[in-house]
């Protein structure tokens, strides 16, 4: 049960990360996508903060589950830095004549790729695992897929 939840869980992000793109483009729209990535962060550091405060009172007694005591690497705390330029990056390609559905498959593409090779390599920690075909028959068919929405001129 409990994996269909972290599908659940998924889901919601992808609506979320779509969500997010589109209010920050339009805000990009009437400033620059840099300033607009530096709103969506503070906003979203607000946010984080205030979900961190919630967190820290349910959990006031107990050990969060996932705490190994380990210190994370230093590398671990640059994840914002990607993520400002991805928010920059996606604010100019919305913008543009890919609009929001050609931005955010080309924005899918890139994390498949990455995933991929992430995973090929045991990248940043994670889990090695062997690319098979289902996964590049998977990539090729939201390539593809993403291909369709760009150049289908909305049709």
């Amino acid at each position: 049960m409990r994996h269909y939840i972290d599908w659940l869980w998924a889901g919601l992000a992808g609506v979320l990360l779509a969500g997010m793109v589109t209010i920050n483009s339009g805000l990009a729209a009437h400033t620059t996508p840099f300033t607009a990535s530096w709103v969506v962060h503070g906003v979203g550091a607000v946010a984080a903060f205030v979900l961190l405060r919630v967190n820290v009172m349910l959990a006031r007694g107990r050990r969060p589950a996932g705490l190994s005591g380990e210190k994370p690497p230093l590398w671990s705390y640059l994840g914002g830095a990607p993520g400002a330029f991805a928010v920059a990056l996606s604010s100019i390609a919305v913008n543009s004549e890919l609009a929001l559905a050609g931005g955010l498959s080309l924005l899918l593409v890139g994390q498949i790729l990455f995933g991929l090779i992430s995973d090929m390599g045991g990248l940043f920690g994670t889990p090695k695992r062997a690319v098979n075909r289902y996964d590049l028959l998977a990539a090729a068919c939201v390539i593809g897929g993403s291909a369709l929405i760009i150049y289908s001129g909305g049709a």
